[in-house]
């Protein structure tokens, strides 16, 4: 779709345009834009009006306007015209009031007495289930494994969406209700089986997670198994391109995609790759590598893994094709500050990781 190609281009630079009007005694507004979708956020009502006004005056002269029924001002924290809060791509941003221990703080540190709460919003939960019930009415007669298969396409995009807010009970009450659903397809493939036949066909014992969705080809994956993570912001007008290697090579240190094994073995590096010794980038592929190959004996245990850049790890690799060591190198340390090619030396001579 160009659509939103199109409103990108054209609602570009009145975020600009507004925070110019405004002086910095009354409070610099913040706008968030996400294509045509917009919402203005200031500590005044004076100041939302201000900035509607600037904004519809914008648009008047490309002859668009503002939709009326899409269009609302809101508190986020007290009741304002029957409502709180607002909805935004699919989620719920509202404020609460908590005390010392739990309380937001400003740029400055200061207590401010609320949190800010973003959740998935009844209406995208409302669609979610909706499609969840198409899915499995349009496999009533489907095999088991076919229906799971577009079942964990659904879940996984959905979940994966919603897993940067709070969303834990909801992913729990999706669940629910996707064990209902099946409970109803099974019942009505069989409607003369009892419910413990129909359980043990359907359902089995999978170890360490109990009772399971799933074919002997592959399991039903619910919302609950895509943890919630929360999102953190950006500093300031940072960019992987900036040069501040050591910025983001910290910030990589605690990305929602390099957790477990990855995230552990990122810690232990300081952040840089075994190979080249250089700082990993949060656009790098990182590659996780054993020391002392399976085929040679090396098991999966943590001493034995290590993180290359991808092409650090295709190089390694290619080394030990050609034949340059009697046997596979292991990867020095390198000395700080250098950018070091590889140092390499025999095996077994230690772990120089730990």
């Amino acid at each position: 779709m160009v659509s939103p190609l199109l409103m990108n281009i054209a609602l570009h630079g009145i975020e600009t345009e507004i925070r110019e009007a405004f002086s910095y005694k009354e409070n610099v507004p913040h706008i968030i834009r996400y294509a045509d979708d917009l919402v203005i956020l200031h500590p005044t009502e004076a100041g939302v009006q201000k900035a509607r006004q600037l904004l519809e005056t914008w648009l008047s002269t490309m002859g668009l306007e503002l939709k009326p029924s899409k269009t609302k001002i809101t508190h986020t924290l007290w009741e304002y015209q029957g409502q709180v809060g607002f909805d935004f791509l699919g989620w719920t941003i509202r404020q609460f009031p908590v005390g010392k221990t739990h309380t937001g703080k400003n740029p400055r540190g200061k207590p401010l007495g609320f949190k800010t709460i973003i959740t998935p919003s009844k209406e995208a939960v409302k669609r979610h289930l909706v499609a969840m019930k198409v899915v499995v009415e349009r496999n009533r007669h489907a095999p088991q494994g076919k229906l799971i298969h577009e079942r964990n396409r659904v879940n996984r995009g959905w979940a994966n969406y919603h897993r940067r807010t709070v969303a834990a009970k909801t992913f729990q009450t999706c669940d629910n209700v996707l064990y209902l659903q099946l409970r109803r397809w099974a019942k009505r493939r069989h409607p003369h089986k009892g419910g413990h036949w129909i359980a043990n066909k359907y359902w089995h014992v999978q170890e360490g997670k109990g009772w399971q969705f799933r074919s002997q080809e592959t399991t039903l994956w619910k919302h609950s198994q895509a943890h919630v993570q929360k999102h953190i912001k950006v500093k300031g007008a940072a960019s992987p391109y900036d040069g501040d290697l050591l910025y983001w090579s910290q910030r990589l240190k605690n990305h929602p995609l390099c957790n477990g094994v990855k995230g552990v073995l990122l810690h232990k590096q300081q952040g840089k790759c075994r190979w080249c010794g250089l700082l990993f980038q949060d656009v790098d592929v990182i590659e996780i590598d054993h020391i002392t190959p399976k085929s040679e004996g090396g098991g999966e245990e943590l001493s034995n893994k290590f993180l290359l850049h991808r092409h650090c790890h295709d190089e390694r690799h290619a080394r030990r094709v050609k034949g340059i060591c009697d046997k596979d190198p292991i990867i020095e340390e390198p000395d700080a500050g250098k950018l070091a090619c590889p140092v390499l030396k025999p095996s077994g001579g230690g772990d120089p990781f730990a």
